[in-house]
């Protein structure tokens, strides 16, 4: 049978979230480390950037982004259970939860690797393009690779000033999460979705491996890190439980988290992005940054990078929200006031669409 093929790493983010959808899917794949040949004869030539996960289909169709990618998978495979949840309501929570994982948990995911693993990520970056090095010249080379991950970090707002609220707030992401972890096994109940896998993302490539945040991991949230190795597994849950079709109130804590830090990112990144496009053409590429914006986290503030590609991840969200029937909506408005999320029901950008691996203006 043809099979997949997934070019990644163990240290990257994306990658563990492709590769762990993959496995649940119970397709037929092969993982292809990302090394220097392959950004050269692949990646380069046809995404036109260094960027991982990217995962060559059987009929040949290269797709990048971990979205693309599962949801190509979804539509050729039509496998059940599908990824996402039945029922509207719980899928607009899956891709809020989706946004939160891919976007939003990337800075404690960047700042514990950077501030306290950087040397282990030199090594291991290294080892993985040229395996062939020595582990003196892997780590030079890992050094150089790096350089450009660690940049990220003022980027995305982390220094000394936000430090300490990013650790605050991530331990208390920890707690509650265990605490939901304590009666349900996955972020929406009984069996793995979409956003399991966008949570998997950070939390096992960055916090869980890396060696200093895993053993804070595992000493703080074992519950954590055990449903990790769980999705990490490919464990699929009981899939012959029904989704409730409800929100559950040990979930209310992590969507509180995300509206208060993130949500104001978002509203000020779509300012930002409504004046690019007020002078833009349809096809036009979106930029990467789109200015400064200011991020608040546990009363910590820094100049951050307004990030387009959230207002992406964010338009699946608010995509599902407005095509839900009025019943639905009701019940969706109600628990983003409960939330803090009322400001989601408003918020209107020009749309955005993904052509040639890039973002651009719909």
């Amino acid at each position: 049978m043809d099979a997949y093929t997934l070019y990644g790493a163990e240290v990257s983010y994306y990658t563990g979230k492709a590769r762990a959808y993959l496995r649940w899917r119970g397709v037929p794949y092969v993982e292809q480390t990302a090394t220097q040949e392959v950004y050269r004869d692949i990646i380069l030539p046809t995404v036109g950037w260094p960027v991982i996960p990217v995962v060559r289909t059987p009929g040949g169709e290269i797709l990048q982004d971990t979205a693309d990618i599962i949801g190509h998978i979804e539509a050729v495979e039509s496998r059940d259970p599908p990824v996402w949840p039945q029922t509207p309501l719980l899928r607009f929570v899956s891709e809020l939860l989706h946004l939160y994982g891919d976007e939003w948990l990337m800075i404690p995911a960047m700042h514990y690797r950077w501030s306290y693993n950087e040397d282990w990520a030199y090594a291991e970056f290294g080892a993985l393009s040229a395996p062939h090095l020595t582990p003196e010249e892997q780590y030079e080379l890992g050094k150089k690779n790096g350089a450009r991950f660690k940049g990220a970090l003022p980027v995305l707002g982390v220094n000394e000033t936000t430090i300490p609220g990013i650790e605050t707030s991530y331990e208390a992401f920890l707690e509650d999460f265990s605490a939901h972890l304590e009666t349900h096994p996955y972020l929406l109940g009984h069996r793995t979705t979409l956003a399991d896998f966008a949570f998997f993302g950070p939390l096992y490539a960055h916090l869980y491996r890396d060696p200093t945040s895993g053993e804070l991991m595992k000493r703080l949230a074992p519950k954590v890190a055990d449903w990790v190795e769980r999705v990490e597994s490919g464990e699929r849950g009981d899939e012959t439980v029904p989704h409730e079709d409800t929100v559950h109130a040990t979930l209310m804590p992590i969507l509180e988290r995300q509206m208060r830090e993130q949500l104001p990112a978002l509203l000020a990144t779509a300012a930002l992005y409504r004046d690019w496009a007020s002078t833009a053409e349809a096809g036009e590429r979106v930029p990467r940054q789109l200015g400064k914006i200011t991020i608040e986290i546990e009363g910590c503030q820094a100049e951050a990078a307004a990030r387009s590609f959230q207002l992406w991840r964010l338009q699946g969200a608010l995509d599902v929200y407005h095509g839900m029937d009025e019943p639905t909506r009701t019940r969706a408005d109600a628990l983003l006031n409960t939330i803090g999320g009322a400001d989601l029901k408003r918020l209107d950008y020009p749309r955005l669409k993904r052509e040639n691996y890039k973002l651009v203006l719909a």
